[in-house]
């Protein structure tokens, strides 16, 4: 009888356990794109589906402008950024220099949202005069190499977001953009040689600033680059990690693959 209830109590909890798996809602991401030099329409589908075919994640996409200077709508309001889980930045807005505008997307962020910081981001807003946005990519770049064949290195580092990413990845027709400095957050995970500079530039980070994760890549300036697997995979970990639903092996924790696995 014993045995029995042991057994009863063991599939509740098993139960129990496996709905509250299948009961996550979905992380509630904001895709917010555009700017110049890069074929956003296209990206912006690439990266929704992409990683929502490896993780949890619904998706509300806001995209605007095609030159350096536009002010993206969405961050005229204070409370831009409430009833999302995570922000995946893929915009090229350089020329933007209002420090009050740019101060205000960095904040949610350093509050502790949840940030993913693709490409061009991390040339958004370099001509504001503060480092506020800076501070929640991980580093300050101005400028990048001419494009070309590139050999990202992973740093061989345990981190949950490399694993599965190979020791060297071809990655044809990319742009190296230039570490001018790393902020004291990041933690370098890739790095690829610059023909230019003549040494080493981190192309793939994470980065705690205040309150908040971000997971940054200088990667994707092509759509052959962000529709690349390895780099879907890459994204699609940093955005969990960046969240906490990375478990130390590199995968999803429960509820939060695809289809809330």
């Amino acid at each position: 009888v014993m045995k029995k209830i042991l057994s009863l109590v063991f599939l509740g909890l098993t139960t129990l356990v496996l709905s509250a798996a299948e009961s996550k809602k979905p992380l509630r991401a904001l895709l917010v794109t555009g700017g110049c030099c890069h074929s956003f329409e296209t990206q912006k589908l690439i990266l929704s589906e992409g990683i929502s075919a490896r993780a949890n994640v619904e998706w509300t996409i806001v995209h605007e402008g095609d030159d350096r200077e536009h002010r993206v709508s969405i961050y005229e309001k204070a409370d831009w950024a409430k009833g999302y889980d995570v922000v995946v930045h893929n915009e090229c807005f350089g020329f933007v220099d209002d420090v009050a505008f740019v101060e205000r997307i960095a904040a949610p962020h350093k509050a502790g949202l949840p940030a993913v910081m693709l490409h061009c981001s991390s040339h958004s807003y370099r001509k504001a005069q503060t480092d506020e946005w800076r501070k929640v990519v991980g580093i300050t770049s101005m400028s990048h190499e001419k494009r070309r064949d590139m050999l990202v290195k992973s740093n061989g580092t345990s981190h949950p977001v490399m694993i599965g990413f190979p020791a060297e990845w071809a990655n044809p027709q990319d742009e190296l953009y230039k570490n001018e400095k790393i902020w004291p957050g990041a933690i370098p995970l890739a790095r690829a040689w610059g023909e230019e500079t003549q040494k080493e530039h981190a192309v793939i980070w994470v980065n705690t600033n205040g309150k908040g994760r971000t997971f940054s890549t200088t990667l994707g300036h092509t759509d052959a680059t962000m529709s690349n697997p390895v780099f879907l995979d890459l994204v699609a970990r940093g955005l969990l990690w960046a969240c906490g639903q990375l478990d130390d092996n590199g995968k999803p924790k429960p509820g939060y693959g695809p289809g809330g696995k």
